[in-house]
């Protein structure tokens, strides 16, 4: 008997939903990165950093119950695009005289 009330206790407690949360106190405690300004980047979301003069793309993630950064790629993607510099006047037009 004592046997099976084990294994039903331990049954419930895997069938459990596990939850990303946690809890303090009875209260939820909201988990997040940080980028090198302060500012908040939500669990999941991908961002550029700079860390001893390397640049990488990185993930904010949680391992044992901790936010943190999982590099995903060498490098970062940049939205930017740096035009070649075009003068104004035409460049030696030869003289039709």
């Amino acid at each position: 008997m004592r046997t099976t009330v084990l294994l039903s206790l331990i049954m419930v407690a895997l069938a459990a939903p596990i939850s990303a949360d946690v809890t303090s106190g009875g209260r939820t405690i909201e988990c997040f990165c940080t980028d090198s300004s302060g500012g908040r980047i939500e669990l999941g979301e991908s961002i550029c950093l700079q860390v001893d003069g390397r640049m990488f793309t990185a993930q904010c993630q949680m391992s044992l119950n901790v936010p943190m950064w999982r590099e995903t790629q060498q490098g970062c993607l940049t939205g930017s695009y740096n035009a070649p510099q075009m003068s104004p006047f035409p460049a030696d037009i030869p003289s039709l005289g």
